[in-house]
């Protein structure tokens, strides 16, 4: 066969035969074997029974050990009663600014041009590096009474440090990136082009804003709000250098927790711990019905 011939040979396409062959392989080649899909599906299990499963289990077994009038009466203490109300208020407020925050960031960052704009994301992430402790250090150092505004602060008689003020400004801190960080990327991905044909059609930017941003942000703002509840709910370093510990007026769910196993109210510590925990819980559910809902709009 001449030199020619096994070139147009081997440069002509394959047969029906060899593609049939070359599907019926392909889908072999690239799917896990049976014994593979099974482990993997084995280890990713046991590891959320021992260290999520069992652990919230033991939470709500200990709570009632001692029966249910044993566990009302522990939630209905005073100064557990106190935690619950401090907690909640400081979710209360803490959210809501969050976000303003968020919004007005996401919205500077994603759809203007200016000066420091990477130096505002690397600071809106900044809690994700810095450790809460560290983060409530920071407050005593500015507000506590030997801090740059400490003095001031006492001759006005404004208690920051140790007191609701300091705890609300952890928190915040803490939480504030959820929100932005969730709108972020959403929002550039979205684009600008909407925003800019409303506002060619005459559209204020508060109209714009209400009538076309935020309707397709929604999803993502209420994951953010979602993320920003939950981390706020518990909460416990940055607040544990802040509060000082006061029973009855500065120790919030997470602390308060801590003060009653420390005082072998083993029953009393788990009982608070698992409204915390159903808190969680119910929190993940609203979550996970946003993802379906968002899914089934998308």
């Amino acid at each position: 066969m001449a030199p020619s011939d096994l070139f147009a040979l081997a440069s002509a396409p394959p047969t029906v035969p060899h593609r049939r062959r070359a599907r019926a392989v392909q889908p072999r080649a690239t799917r896990d074997p049976a014994v593979a899909r099974w482990l993997l599906t084995a280890i990713a299990l046991l590891f959320l029974t021992f260290f999520l499963v069992l652990p919230l289990a033991v939470v709500f077994v200990e709570a009632f050990s001692h029966g249910i009038g044993r566990y009302l009466s522990s939630i209905a203490e005073p100064d557990a009663l106190s935690a619950i109300r401090l907690t909640l208020l400081t979710v209360a407020i803490v959210v809501p600014a969050n976000v303003v925050f968020g919004l007005a960031a996401a919205w500077a960052i994603t759809k203007f041009k200016f000066a420091g704009k990477s130096l505002l994301i690397t600071l809106i992430d900044l809690p994700f590096a810095v450790s809460p402790v560290i983060a409530g250090l920071i407050y005593v150092l500015v507000f506590g009474a030997q801090g740059w505004f400490g003095p001031w602060l006492i001759a006005h008689n404004l208690r920051v440090i140790f007191a609701v003020p300091g705890i609300v400004l952890a928190t915040t801190f803490v939480t504030f990136p959820f929100v932005a960080r969730e709108l972020i990327p959403l929002m550039q991905s979205q684009g600008t082009d909407e925003e800019y044909s409303a506002v060619t059609l005459g559209a204020s930017g508060w109209q714009t804003f209400w009538r076309v941003t935020l309707p397709n942000i929604r999803w993502g703002l209420l994951y953010g709000v979602i993320l920003c509840n939950a981390r706020a709910l518990g909460e416990f370093g940055a607040v544990s250098v802040v509060s000082g510990h006061i029973r009855g007026e500065t120790n919030t769910m997470p602390l308060h927790v801590e003060i009653l196993y420390n005082d072998y109210n083993i029953t009393g510590a788990f009982a608070v711990a698992s409204l915390l925990a159903l808190l969680a819980l119910v929190t993940l559910g609203v979550k996970s019905v946003l993802e379906w809902r968002q899914a089934g709009s998308a």
